[in-house]
């Protein structure tokens, strides 16, 4: 029992130092960026910096649950692509109420998902190849079923005001902040809450630190998994939801390359690749990480080329620091 209460207090400890070097690190970028332009520390440029967060903070809070679980979801992406092309359809093709035409989208994430669990916990297929086919199947299906081509939401009064509008900004008039920063906090909190205070988070922790003997101890793996995929995909139909009202449009060749940004987000805020660690706030702090290194090399007029070799540096080095704290474990 002893033994017990000191690997918790251990977990416990190990946990808030992944938060507190996110934290740390996030401080330092702006101190750096702040100081190396006086635009970058501008109400603008943060509330810029946050409203780009919004969408790749979605997908990785979604990335979140599957990778503690010890899998992968590659289809995170397309997936989204999908979500914005099946809402653009329900509300502008068969003319649905927007309400239900973003239930549909985000329905759409969900099911992808489930299909995800399916394969990989029915079939055995592994995550990677799983949601790899996963991935060319939503790619495909959005190009055809928007005919390639991108559909608008021009004769859709209010739609765009999902992201973009700000509800703060009517209550405390020049504090604008867009609704899709709001969402993305809100949703952070609801899948915090997800995951440390229900059975959906016990059992994605438990997966995640031996699968083996929590099917031995008589849990369903299997059913867990598929609900763990789930959760993911409507977290996913959610973020193509944010991005379709955000650019006033449902871009079909959209998507490819948001998993990449996803998963980095989660690997920087302390989730272990190898299952069974990971919190929320730190999959938001490393959401946060990745919107404001970009931008402020951006800033700093460091070319796109370079920001691309600096954000894959600055994954290794996640990647690295979770190895070294496993072997520390």
């Amino acid at each position: 029992m002893k033994e017990t209460s000191v690997k918790k207090s251990m977990a416990f400890n190990s946990a808030f130092l992944q938060q507190f070097l996110a934290f740390g690190s996030l401080i330092l970028l702006i101190v750096f960026f702040s100081l190396s332009s006086s635009n970058f520390f501008q109400f603008s440029n943060i509330i810029g910096i946050l409203l780009s967060t919004a969408v790749i903070g979605v997908l990785a809070l979604g990335s979140t649950f599957v990778i503690i679980t010890g899998g992968i979801d590659l289809s995170v992406g397309t997936v989204m692509t999908l979500s914005a092309v099946m809402t653009g359809v329900f509300i502008t093709v068969w003319g649905m109420p927007v309400p239900l035409g973003i239930l549909g989208g985000i329905m759409t994430g969900a099911l992808c998902g489930l299909l995800s669990g399916a394969a990989v916990a029915r079939m055995k297929i592994p995550p990677f190849i799983a949601t790899l086919a996963m991935m060319m199947i939503a790619k495909g299906l959005a190009l055809i079923i928007s005919g390639t081509k991108p559909i608008y939401f021009t004769n859709t009064p209010g739609f765009s005001d999902i992201s973009l509008g700000s509800l703060i900004g009517k209550v405390i008039p020049g504090f604008t902040i867009p609704n899709a920063v709001l969402i993305f906090f809100l949703t952070a909190i609801i899948g915090s809450i997800i995951l440390s205070k229900t059975i959906i988070g016990r059992m994605n922790f438990a997966i995640g630190s031996n699968e083996e003997a929590t099917r031995l101890s008589g849990v369903n793996v299997n059913y867990w998994k598929i609900v763990i995929y789930t959760i993911t995909g409507t977290f996913t139909g959610l973020a193509g939801v944010l991005m379709a009202s955000r650019l006033n449009s449902a871009q079909p060749a959209l998507g490819m390359g948001y998993e990449l940004e996803a998963i980095a987000a989660v690997v920087i805020g302390g989730t272990s690749l190898s299952g069974g660690k990971g919190t929320i706030v730190g999959t938001v702090i490393g959401a946060l990480i990745m919107s404001v290194l970009t931008n402020g090399l951006r800033i700093m007029s460091v070319p796109q080329e370079w920001q691309t070799v600096v954000v894959g540096f600055v994954i290794i080095l996640a990647v690295y620091a979770d190895i070294l704290r496993r072997r520390k474990a």
